[in-house]
């Protein structure tokens, strides 16, 4: 009796799996980040995005023992285990599930007025990331979720149900630079009239038919494999910006850094995204011109090769500082 020919795997599945074990969470750019911000025992510093402490403990390790690190986050789920990885770094820290968007009342709530360090790491962390049920990624099938905050806010799945086309065709070109928009926008509408659209397979499947990749196999053009996962990987972001208001939590971030930021202290951000990037460096520059900052990373900061080969997740990352003006 012949061999039963396996059935092809599809094409998202054919790469070894990328999850990442718990406690083996890689913080991006962290030498930068350090030469960037120079944290000395004493300082006050302030990591907005504590995911699993990765930044954080360095940081720690390096105002202790008399410094103080201030962290939010706003995934409730990084809240305890990040506070237990501090605790075993050891030195005064707080840790707050707050969005940094209203970083002046966690300033207020702890009794600081400055603080001599900020950072600020836009990117989800891989435990997200790898966790099916929150829905982020479409390597796993899993619900439509993708709040940082799964408390409060509307879903990705509640979105998709009920914006008009127009609406959702935006978001996809403005937050995800997608030339297709329009036909996967339409093509959502279509869907949900049939049934609402509430996984994340639905969703990549959806976007798969509707916006079609041309293999370019011209010499130097990305992978076939790379190209084929473009469309869902640029609807997926734009969502997740979209359902956290994340464009609009880091203007907010940017008007109020001057003022949290004492004389001299810096300020470090990493973004993944086009958009974000744009918004630190035209504050950062405009800050420059107004006399605010006197000192701002001329280009972004990326990872080195060696980062990139052995955490993927990096690729992307891009670092911008700035430092206060004395007076």
């Amino acid at each position: 009796m012949a061999d039963t020919p396996k059935k092809k795997r599809p094409f998202w599945r054919k790469r070894a799996r990328r999850s990442t074990r718990p406690g083996e969470h890689k913080p991006v750019l962290l030498a930068e980040v350090l030469a960037a911000l120079d944290p000395q025992p004493g300082q006050t510093v302030v990591d907005c995005t504590l995911g699993f402490a990765g930044h954080a403990a360095e940081l720690l390790r390096r105002v202790a023992p008399d410094g103080l690190l201030i962290a939010t986050d706003l995934d409730p789920a990084n809240v305890e285990p990040a506070r237990q990885r501090l605790e075993a770094v050891g030195g005064l820290f707080a840790v707050h599930h707050a969005n940094f968007a209203g970083l002046p009342h966690v300033l207020a709530a702890e009794g600081v007025t400055g603080v001599d360090g900020l950072l600020a790491d836009l990117g989800m962390s891989s435990m997200q990331v790898d966790d099916r049920g929150r829905g982020f990624s479409f390597m796993r099938d899993g619900p439509l979720d993708m709040r940082m905050d799964p408390t409060r806010g509307r879903t990705a799945a509640e979105l998709l149900n009920t914006l008009s086309a127009e609406e959702l065709a935006a978001a996809l070109r403005d937050l995800g630079d997608e030339p297709q928009a329009d036909a996967i926008a339409a093509a959502v509408v279509a869907a949900r009239k049939v049934k609402p659209i509430e996984r994340t397979k639905e969703l990549r499947e959806l976007v798969g038919a509707a916006a079609p990749v041309r293999i370019d196999r011209t010499p130097g053009a990305p992978p076939e494999r790379k190209q084929k996962l473009a469309p869902p990987t640029r609807v997926f972001q734009a969502l997740r910006i979209l359902v956290n208001r994340e464009l609009a939590n880091l203007q907010q971030l940017l008007r109020v850094l001057p003022q949290v930021l004492r004389p001299g202290g810096r300020a470090a951000l990493i973004s993944f995204h086009s958009g974000e990037d744009r918004l630190i460096k035209a504050a950062f520059r405009g800050g420059l011109r107004a006399g605010v900052y006197d000192a701002v990373s001329e280009d972004p900061i990326r990872p080195t090769f060696e980062e990139r080969r052995e955490n993927p997740r990096s690729r992307s990352a891009k670092l911008r500082w700035a430092r206060r003006a004395a007076t």
